[in-house]
């Protein structure tokens, strides 16, 4: 069988060239997509695509339009390792001789529509790199959202904004001299005035689809906030209407995409965050008389159903396999109460769990680390390097992110995780599955009373609470599923997290950075990734020890997801 790696040399393009289409032309043509796949920083991979078009039926899988993760142009056009280790288009056959053939990325058969999303600030390297992908794709979109901060170092992503020449000549570039259509993906500005100028150029350059994040530049971390749906309705309506328009922000569940469709005109809908906790986010459920076992439906009622992370973790898994050659295991069926649970009598063994010669506690992080690095066989390092790898662990702190909120042991097991270790990944999910089986168990036995202080979202209290309307309560109490179940992660608004003390108006000058949801001014003190942050006195160390920690498994309350 061909190896899963990547060919460094492209395709030719045919000697004949079909026409390029153009604006609604080329949006009709690839299927008039309304449910998008958002671009995500080593997020957005093959598998995850896969994975969240799986949910549809097969015959309606096409009509998810899915974007690659963001490349680097300039890393991508010069570097051949770089192209390989994020872009799988082609096998490498034993054979010279041989052709390779359509692999994963742009695969005809399984990756389409697809647009793969670059970073750039010069448009020759944008170019270069948009010509390399172009026989693998349906269009080439330029990035222009990015609010990070080594977007900012970069000198690329939301921070291209204030240089319109420069974000027309990119696009321009593409439009002129590339054979397939080039999109972009920008944030709304400080007015619409401003919005609907900054959107004007850049479809004036030649983009044939616009997609507008909904927030602005400095909505992120604590002051994500919402998304203004209202702007992009406004903005939609002042564009010609022959645009094609995509809306990303406050997609939490599946009914928020229609809500969303309604109140902004659009013509598609794009989903980031809230498709990193649930896959199956475009999915509508299936028929009752399906009698599917993949999604979940409570006895009290539709709104608390919802697809099972242990079969989105088996699908995944499957994916994964498949992504590197191998056939996936067998396994038992997905469990549904009234089968038998002989299973259950033993807990299934967490995979790098401390030795009990330890007393259970775990070894210091050196020998922790070098434990890990040879426990078990070894890895291949084609594995290790393979994109669809190198995002699982952060996939599945995603869309296991309630379940192991409450069992730490499988969050536990997680963060240990070695970079490719399928054997310890099918562990995990044997866990997961117990765990969910016995969810599922205990809910039918107590006729759904085991989840009754799970379920129950706390509103504000104190004397001077704010309304119900002011904080993510509600919305919380909206889109709560059981843990078993996959769901978004709500996030405090910014007032939230300021009377918290997540976020801090800080004492020292700097600049405004904008008002929160109730128009609170607050000044910025920076991390490194221009994230608000307080003094303290720890040792660097320390910082940074807590920071990885928390990276890894700690859970808030509530987060409100930006996807």
């Amino acid at each position: 069988m061909a190896s899963a790696a990547a060919s460094p040399t492209p395709i030719a393009a045919p000697t004949t060239k079909p026409k390029k289409l153009h604006g609604r032309a080329f949006y009709e043509s690839i299927g008039s997509p309304k449910h998008i796949v958002a671009p995500m920083v080593d997020q957005s991979e093959y598998a995850w695509r896969m994975l969240s078009r799986s949910f549809l039926p097969e015959s309606q899988r096409r009509t998810i339009l899915a974007y690659t993760p963001m490349f680097h142009a300039r890393l991508f056009s010069d570097s051949e390792k770089y192209r390989d280790s994020h872009f799988q288009p082609l096998t490498t056959p034993s054979d010279p001789a041989e052709t390779p053939r359509p692999w994963l990325d742009g695969n005809p058969a399984t990756d389409r529509p697809l647009f793969v999303q670059f970073c750039a600030n010069d448009p020759d390297a944008l170019l270069a790199a948009a010509r390399q992908v172009a026989p693998y794709c349906d269009a080439v979109d330029l990035n222009l959202g990015c609010p990070q901060g080594i977007a900012r170092k970069g000198h690329y992503g939301a921070f291209l904004q204030e240089d319109q020449d420069l974000i027309f000549r990119l696009i321009n570039t593409l439009h002129l001299h590339l054979d397939i259509p080039v999109t972009a993906k920008i944030r709304i500005l400080d007015t619409r005035q401003a919005t609907l100028a900054y959107a004007q150029n850049v479809l004036r350059a030649g983009a044939s689809i616009l997609t507008v994040h909904g927030r602005r530049r400095e909505q992120k971390g604590h002051l994500t906030g919402l998304a203004d749906w209202d702007t992009l309705r406004w903005l939609r309506t002042q564009l010609p209407p022959d645009t094609v328009m995509f809306a990303n922000g406050n997609i939490l569940e599946h009914a928020d995409v229609a809500r969303c469709l309604t109140a902004t005109g659009v013509d598609g809908i794009m989903s980031a965050e809230g498709n990193l906790s649930n896959p199956g986010i475009f999915a509508a459920p299936p028929p009752l008389d399906a009698n599917d076992p993949a999604y979940w439906r409570s006895p009290s009622g539709p709104h608390l159903g919802g697809w099972r992370l242990d079969e989105a973790y088996r699908r995944y898994l499957d994916i994964i396999y498949t992504a590197l050659g191998q056939p996936p295991p067998p396994r038992r069926k997905l469990f549904v109460p009234g089968d038998d649970e002989s299973f259950l009598a033993i807990d299934a063994p967490l995979p790098g769990r401390p030795s009990t010669a330890t007393g259970g506690r775990e070894p210091p992080r050196k020998k922790r680390r070098e434990a890990l690095a040879t426990t078990g066989p070894a890895i291949p390092d084609s594995t290790k390097r393979s994109p669809n790898v190198v995002g699982m662990q952060g996939h599945l702190f995603h869309l296991l992110r309630h379940l192991v909120a409450l069992h730490t042991d499988v969050r536990d097991a997680l963060a240990r995780q070695r970079l490719g270790d399928l054997a310890a990944h099918e562990a995990l999910l044997a866990a997961v599955e117990q765990r969910v089986a016995r969810g599922m168990l205990e809910y039918e036995r107590t006729g759904g009373a085991s989840l009754d202080d799970y379920l129950k979202v706390e509103g504000p209290d104190g004397e001077d609470a704010m309304d119900d309307t002011e904080t993510s309560a509600r919305t919380a109490r909206r889109v709560r599923r059981p843990w078993w179940v996959a769901q978004p992660i709500v996030r405090p608004l910014p007032r939230e997290a300021m009377a918290k003390g997540a976020l801090k108006e800080k004492k020292k000058k700097g600049p405004a950075i904008g008002g929160g949801a109730d128009g609170v001014a607050v000044v910025s003190g920076e991390d490194k990734d221009g994230v608000a942050v307080e003094g303290g006195q720890e040792d660097a160390a320390t910082v940074a020890a807590r920071a990885e920690l928390k990276r890894k498994t700690s859970f808030h309350e509530s987060e409100l997801v930006s996807g």
